[in-house]
């Protein structure tokens, strides 16, 4: 029950309710995800540390750069309540305004490496 409790702990914050959203659109960089939530990265990276403790998102280095994305190709908690949450959360204004910010963001940015 604890497991459960604690994975479920790991939403209870908009921030990370702002990055679960932003991830349903794929792997995204620290970089990526800082620009669409306006954000420092030191913020951002506690989020996604704590995101990873739960069993939220997987990261993956390439270079200096770590990559993150959400779980959810094995039945599971977390993937359940990822559809649910991505379902409802995606229509809220400050999801959309994410969304609209991240688009952008890609748009201008110029390759792969957030520099």
């Amino acid at each position: 029950m604890e497991k459960i409790a604690e994975t479920l702990k790991a939403l209870s914050d908009p921030t990370r309710l702002r990055i679960v959203s932003l991830l349903r659109h794929g792997e995204l960089c620290v970089c990526d995800l800082t620009e669409a939530l306006q954000t420092p990265q030191s913020k951002v990276s506690r989020h996604l540390a704590f995101l990873k403790n739960a069993g939220w998102v997987k990261a993956r280095r390439s270079g200096k750069w770590v990559y993150y994305q959400l779980l959810g190709s094995e039945p599971s908690l977390q993937s359940s309540v990822a559809e649910a949450l991505t379902t409802h959360i995606v229509t809220h204004p400050v999801c959309l305004e994410d969304d609209r910010r991240y688009f952008d963001f890609l748009a201008t940015k110029s390759s792969q490496s957030c520099d």
